[in-house]
Formats: C-alpha cells, sequence, structure tokens
C-alpha cells in the first residue's frame, strides 16, 4: 500500500516556513501573492537580490510593494524588496543606506521565503540578526473556502540580538494597469469582541470599470492590506514616509486625504513594526538571540468576479466566499485570525507532494529536480482562476492568461487538469460546469464543443453565432477525456486507492440525500455545514467515495448524457483522418491529418464507451469500444512511419515526427493494462516487416479488459525515439521547430521509459536554472540558444498543471496507472 502522510495530524504553521529550505532550482521569476488573474504577485529578476526590482503583475508590470528594514542604534536602514532605496537621500546625515546579506530564495507549493542578513551594530563579535519575508498564497485541497479566498499573506520573520524596525508599503498599481488613473484609499480599524484588533488600509479607483482590463490587470476591485494593532500606520508620498522610516524608524498614523492619480506624488500605503531583541548589554544579547514576527494580509477584493452566459441569460457572478461571509470586512477578519490553519493545510500539501513527487511508485519521476518544478508551478495553475457561485452550485472559472485571454477555454483546461485531479477532483468538476450549463442551455449552434466561453476573460459572453477558434477534434477529443477522468476520481475503496488523497478526506455524502437533491443542485455540491477535522474548521466532505461515488457519477452525466453523446458522433465522423483544422498547438498553424489530433479524438471515443457503461447504455457502449478498436488499428496504419521507428506529424508528412502525447491519456484513463506489455500481431509485423515475413500469431481480443487499447510497442518505440531528438533544454513538439512544449512534453515523458523521462526532466530543470526568459514559467520555449520566447510569449499559463502528470498517473487506476511505464 502507497504510504501517505496527508491523513496524519497536521502540523503548526511554521512548518510551512521551515519546509521551503528544500527547493534548489533557481527560476527567472518565483510567485509572491498569487491567488487569481488579478490578484498575482512575482518577484522579479529572482536569481539576483530582491531591491535590484520592483515586483511584477505577471505581464512584467511593476507593482508597488516596497520593504526596509532598519537598525535604530546604528541609524542603518537596509533596502529589501523593491526598490524603496530610490526615494533615499543618499547624502543624508540622518540616516545610512546598507544593503543586507542575501541569502536566497527558497519555495515549496504554497510558499516563497526571502532570507537575509543583517549585521549587528556591535561588529563582527556579535551575531548578525535574521530575517525571512515569507510569502503564503496556500493550497488548501481539503478546504474549498480557504481556496475561494483571494487573499495572501506576508509574514516577517526576525531572529537577533539587537532591535529592528520594519517598513513596507503598497501602492496604487496593485489596483488598475493604467498608471494614470486616479484613486481612493481609506483606513479602518477592526473592533469586534471575538478577534485581535486590525488595521486595514482600502485602495480602489475613484471611477471602477466593471469587467474591464487595462495591459491584464483588473480595472475594478479593492485592495485591502490589514496589519495588527501594534504597527504604526501612515498614507502619503512615497518619498516622504519612506524618508521619514529611515529617519525615525517609525510612521505618524496619519493618511493622507488628497485623493489623486497612482503616480502623482506617488500615493503609497504603509505600516512600520518594531521589533525589541536586545536584551540590555552587549555581552547578554550575544547570549540570548530572541525571534519575533508580523503578519500582513494583501487581498483583492471584486463583486461580482465575471459575467457569464449562463441558462438563465447573461448573469453578474459573485465570489463563492461570499456564500460564507456577510462582508468583506468578516472575510479579512476571518482570513488574518485564520493563518496557523491555513498554514497548516498549506504545509500538509506541500509535504505530501515532496513524498510523491520522490517515490517512484507515485510519479515515476522521483527526483528532487521534479518537486521542485510542480512546487513551482502549483501556484502559477490556480493564479489563472476566480471561485464564483454558491455551495449548492460551485464554479471555478479560468483565464487563458497571456496567450490571449479567452475565458474557459478547453485546450487550456485539458493540459492544467492533471494538477486537478492530483489536488482535488472536485475543482476540475467546477470547472467544467459552466461550459456544460451554456451548451445546454442551446447558446452555442455547432455541434462540436465549443472552443471557450468567451474572447476575453471575465466577459463569458459566449459565441451564440459559432465562430469561436475552430479546434472541433481537440475540444470534444478533450472534454470526453476530461468527463471519463472525473468520472473515474469518483470511485475508490479508500484514501489510499482515490485520485486524490485530499479529496478522499471527510464524511462521504448521503446516498438518499443525493437522490432527494433538486436537479439544479450540483452532485458535487459543498456540504451545507462544512466539516471540522483535526481541529480545523471549515473542511470539505469526501468527493465520491466507495458508497456514493457512482451515483454521483450517474447523476452528474445523466443531465449532460446527450452532449457527450452529440461530441463522441462528431468524433466518429471526422476524428480518424481529420480535415484542415486547429489543434491546441495553434501558433504552429492549420494541418490536416495530425497523427496526435486523431489519437485524441479516438481516445475520447474509447471515452465515451466506458461514460455509456456508467450510464447503463449498453448499446452505446459497446457501439463506441467498436468503433473506437477498429479506429486505433487504422491509426497505426496511418500515423507510424513506414520503418515503426516514430509516430509521424501527420499522416502524408512522411519524414516527420511528432511528440506522441495524447498517449497519456490513454493511460491515465486506465486502457493501458500494467500486466500487458507484448506485442500484438500488428506490432510484430510492423517492427519486422522490413526483416522477413513472419507467421500470424493470435491476437487478443481487443474488447478484453486485460487488453491495452493503444499497444505497448507503440509507447516503447516514441520513448526510444524522444531520446534521439532530445535537445539542450528538452523534447522539441515536433519536427518543425526546435521549441518545445513542456505542458506536453510532461505527459510524454510520464509514459515513457524511466531513462527517457529522466532526460527530460533533467533538461527541463537545466532550462529553469538558465532560461533567458523574465516572466513565470513558460510552457513554450526554445530548447537551444539561451531557451527564450521564440514568439508567442507565452508565460503564467496555467497550463503548466501537466507537469503534475507524472503525479496524476501514479494515483490513477488504483493507483497502478503508472505501473506499466517502471
Amino acid at each position: 500500500m502507497r504510504s501517505s502522510i496527508a491523513s496524519t495530524a497536521i502540523a503548526a504553521s511554521l512548518l510551512t516556513f521551515t519546509f521551503t529550505s528544500a527547493s534548489t532550482l533557481t527560476p527567472p521569476v518565483l510567485p509572491l501573492i498569487v491567488r487569481n488573474p488579478y490578484l498575482s504577485t512575482w518577484l522579479a529578476n529572482a536569481r539576483e537580490e530582491p531591491w535590484t526590482a520592483w515586483p511584477m503583475f505577471y505581464t512584467g508590470q511593476s507593482l508597488g510593494l516596497a520593504v526596509l528594514a532598519s537598525v535604530p542604534n546604528t541609524s542603518t536602514v537596509y533596502p529589501l524588496l523593491g526598490r524603496p532605496q530610490d526615494s533615499l537621500d543618499g547624502n543624508a546625515s540622518q540616516y545610512n543606506i546598507s544593503f543586507p546579506t542575501y541569502l536566497g530564495a527558497q519555495y515549496d507549493a504554497s510558499t516563497t521565503n526571502l532570507s537575509y542578513s543583517i549585521p549587528s551594530p556591535s561588529g563582527s563579535s556579535s551575531e548578525s540578526a535574521e530575517l525571512v519575508l515569507s510569502f503564503l498564497s496556500p493550497i488548501t485541497p481539503t478546504s474549498t473556502m480557504r481556496q475561494s479566498i483571494p487573499a495572501g499573506y506576508l509574514s516577517v520573520y526576525v531572529r537577533g540580538s539587537f532591535d529592528l524596525e520594519i517598513y513596507i508599503d503598497v501602492n496604487g498599481q496593485w489596483v488598475s494597469g493604467n498608471r494614470a488613473n486616479e484613486i481612493e484609499w481609506s483606513f479602518a480599524e477592526s473592533e469586534h469582541d471575538d478577534t485581535e484588533h486590525l488595521k486595514t488600509w482600502m485602495v480602489r479607483r475613484r471611477e471602477e470599470e466593471l469587467f474591464t482590463e487595462w495591459a491584464d490587470q483588473a480595472e475594478w476591485g479593492t485592495l485591502h492590506f490589514t496589519a495588527p494593532a501594534d504597527v504604526s500606520h501612515e498614507a502619503g508620498t512615497s518619498g516622504l514616509l519612506r524618508q521619514r522610516f529611515a529617519k525615525n524608524g517609525t510612521l505618524q498614523n496619519a493618511v493622507d486625504s488628497d485623493f489623486r492619480g497612482i503616480m502623482e506624488e506617488e500615493p503609497v500605503f504603509a505600516f512600520s513594526k518594531r521589533f525589541n531583541l536586545s536584551s540590555g548589554s552587549d555581552e547578554a544579547s550575544e547570549r540570548s538571540a530572541k525571534e519575533d514576527s508580523v503578519l500582513f494580509t494583501l487581498a483583492h477584493i471584486q463583486d461580482p468576479v465575471v459575467q457569464f452566459a449562463s441558462a438563465r441569460g447573461l448573469t453578474y457572478m459573485r465570489p463563492l466566499w461570499e456564500s460564507y461571509f456577510p462582508s468583506a470586512e468578516s472575510l479579512l477578519i476571518n482570513h488574518y485570525t485564520d493563518f496557523a490553519h491555513a498554514s497548516a493545510l498549506a504545509a500538509n500539501y506541500s509535504l505530501q507532494l515532496a513524498h510523491d513527487a520522490m517515490a517512484s511508485s507515485g510519479s515515476g519521476f522521483n527526483d528532487s529536480n521534479y518537486l521542485d518544478i510542480a512546487a513551482l508551478s502549483a501556484r502559477q495553475v490556480l493564479g489563472a482562476t476566480s471561485f464564483s457561485g454558491t455551495p449548492v452550485n460551485p464554479i471555478l472559472f479560468l483565464k487563458e492568461i497571456s496567450s490571449n485571454g479567452n475565458s474557459q477555454t478547453v485546450d487550456v483546461i485539458f493540459p492544467a487538469f492533471p494538477f486537478f485531479l492530483y489536488t482535488n477532483p472536485r475543482w476540475l468538476a467546477y470547472m467544467l460546469e459552466p461550459l456544460l450549463e451554456h451548451m445546454l442551455s442551446g447558446q452555442y449552434p455547432n455541434m462540436y464543443t465549443m472552443h471557450d466561453l468567451g474572447t476575453h476573460f471575465p466577459n463569458m459572453t459566449g459565441h451564440a453565432d459559432g465562430n469561436d477558434e475552430y479546434m472541433p477534434v481537440e475540444e470534444c477529443g478533450d472534454m470526453l477525456i476530461m468527463g471519463l477522468a472525473l468520472v473515474n476520481s469518483l470511485s475508490y475503496s479508500d484514501g489510499e486507492d482515490a485520485q486524490s488523497i485530499w479529496s478522499a478526506m471527510g464524511a462521504e455524502q448521503d446516498i438518499s440525500a443525493l437522490a432527494n437533491e433538486d436537479d439544479s443542485n450540483s452532485p458535487f455540491a459543498l456540504p451545507s455545514s462544512l466539516e471540522t477535522r483535526d481541529g480545523i474548521s471549515a473542511l470539505d466532505n469526501a468527493f465520491g467515495g466507495p458508497t456514493i461515488g457512482s451515483h454521483q457519477a450517474r447523476k452528474w452525466l445523466s443531465r449532460s448524457y446527450t452532449l457527450w453523446k452529440q461530441w463522441t458522433a462528431y468524433l466518429v465522423d471526422y476524428s480518424l483522418e481529420p480535415h484542415n483544422q486547429l489543434c491546441t498547438d495553434d501558433f504552429a498553424g492549420w494541418l490536416a491529418l495530425q497523427t496526435n489530433l486523431a489519437l485524441k479524438g479516438i481516445v475520447g471515443i474509447k471515452a465515451m464507451s466506458e461514460l455509456a457503461e456508467v450510464m447503463g447504455e449498453e448499446a452505446d457502449a459497446k457501439y463506441y469500444r467498436n468503433v473506437s478498436e477498429v479506429y486505433v488499428k487504422k491509426w497505426e496504419e496511418y500515423g507510424m512511419s513506414r520503418d515503426g521507428g516514430r509516430a509521424k506529424l501527420a499522416y502524408d508528412w512522411f519524414g516527420s515526427w511528432t511528440t506522441l502525447y495524447s498517449l497519456y491519456a490513454d493511460a491515465l484513463l486506465c486502457f493501458h493494462s500494467a500486466g500487458n506489455t507484448t506485442s500484438t500481431s500488428s506490432e510484430s509485423t510492423r517492427n519486422t516487416a522490413q526483416n522477413q515475413q513472419q507467421p500470424l500469431s493470435t491476437t487478443p481480443n481487443p474488447s478484453s479488459k486485460n487488453s491495452n487499447f493503444i499497444p505497448h510497442d507503440i509507447y516503447t518505440t516514441q520513448s526510444t525515439w524522444y531520446t534521439a531528438v532530445l535537445q539542450t533544454y528538452g523534447l522539441p513538439l515536433d519536427s518543425r521547430h526546435l521549441y518545445t512544449k513542456s505542458d506536453w512534453a510532461f505527459q510524454a515523458a510520464a509514459v515513457a521509459s524511466p531513462s527517457t523521462r529522466a532526460a527530460i526532466l533533467e533538461r527541463t530543470a537545466k532550462w529553469v536554472n538558465e532560461t533567458e526568459t523574465d516572466r513565470p514559467l513558460t510552457d513554450l520555449f526554445e530548447t537551444e540558444g539561451r531557451g527564450g520566447f521564440p514568439g508567442p510569449n507565452f508565460f503564467a499559463r496555467p497550463v503548466v498543471g501537466s507537469f503534475f502528470a507524472g503525479l496524476a498517473l501514479g494515483r490513477a487506476c488504483g493507483g497502478r496507472g503508472g505501473e506499466a511505464f517502471g
């Protein structure tokens, strides 16, 4: 039985802080506060000191987040984050400007820590102070309520024997991409008997523009910057406040009420905190270093979050958190005081991820580089999403970040979905829901699946004219594969066999309650009363389970079964020999007879046969199973090269090759038995035809559950081929170019041999350390030269969820999904 640590007692919140020392890769950009498409703050120039550049929005635009430290005994001020030193006077007589020793950045799935050493005022005989800026955007797979909160934490940890002062400010760049816009602000102090006293800055555009973006930043919504009561506060011109802190180590508890433009005498909103660490005498101080910390939170509150062409018409969608909190103020208080529990849940996720990534029977990679790459991508995936709806009908909206801004793009959800299968399949269901609702309502006219729900997020107004991007085989195959993967995730005997460890935690939903629920309610609704386990409240119930899983699957499918059949009928007509069209790799252009695209469609037909079985539609199941089995044999004949050594890019491109990443879906959906890795007669004939004629052998019954849908020899052939075409920074997408799509490379690696898998991972890790790209992780980059953008420039996209392909496969099929691949 596989080992799990996710169900053990939750660790203390400090575990999040200490765990992050494990990371070893040095990406060019690191996540700081990343929660949704509009609360997305990153450490730019992450291989250098954090004071060499301002933090940035994912597009590269600067965001004002400045941190200074001061040693009052020497009147020395130290820049820590951003470029606040640009506002200071290098010739001032009241203070000195110096720089700390930067000890580097460490990260896990939810946390990024920036560590510094500040010299003692007593000289070399005394210990330096240690200071850590710890940014937490918690991933909490057992608590959808917490994950829906658009806020993150910044903790400042100090340890030393002399006094320190800390200063932090933010500016209006958080609430508008247009720096010429005017903003307004206010200051509030909470007074609640059941919580500690808190101070909060609130900043917003003076004239908001609902559902509007400027350079991808939202032009509506309020920034909330919260701190404890024992800090000083002040709003005013950036240079004046920073200089005042440098001189005096504090602020004046005053509010500048002159509302103005974001960069007009740049107004900033600041807190400062004094840490009294000294013990009196120098000798005593050297012997007794003290520790202290302060906690800040940053939230970007929007209501509504998107507009959506739902079944009832164009609807302003409210955030999911509003179902749990009556006001933004109560949300912020709960979020601040919940830090220990949120930290513990996030640490639990990171620790389990580390265990699984390093376990050869889990991810199939068994490498610390794989852990670092997966951990680095986790916040990026969720940073493209926004939780909405209600507990009875939750929805997870998604933005196609950087490539074109589409809403709920099917072929972007598809490469992201291994992350959701591993982390919480419930969230995948919430992501598919708006697509199903919209198409069931008759607002999309085509017989195939829509490409996206709207040309640009957050306006999910659909495509009533049917003129969305033309990827019919791609999108139908994607939906059917994800649909069956979701259905499969509902059925398991216990948590160890579940597709996600976390989704199996909690009480199973009652069957009678499910049967009595209104048909308009989701079968995956959140519980009316959230659960408490291990002293932590507001937790989800189990998703699926040995008793309820099959019932939930049937209820979910019954509402949309006509759609699934409609899409499969399209694939029956058009997937074996796809006409000239785009696939998900649309930047590569239109192409007919694409080998990988055809295979995806055929796997989709096979998936429909399984969905029909779940619904008890035996005639449909038999028909689609037979079609898929006939098609896959024809596909092998059309798509493999004449010498049997590789898959071609297209049936009629005879000297070409392609990354055959659609093999991953075959394995993930349990169509590839771990115990059956022998060749069928078609494989033997293809591999030996050039040598001599061979006698016919008995072909296994293709309908047998123990036989492979796609012959195992296809997998081994591709695995061998990949090693022949690997480049410095990875596996190129196909024979046309030297750029790679790393999401597809990781899906291909998950079903390759251990040596091929290791080679792809090694080169990707090398790219992370050496690439010249200067944005959050890209999935499209050159495999030679300096590993840069080939154009178009993709970055911060949720498709890096495919870096979890090995982890999701390791837990699929009752934990046996990856066994056939070593």
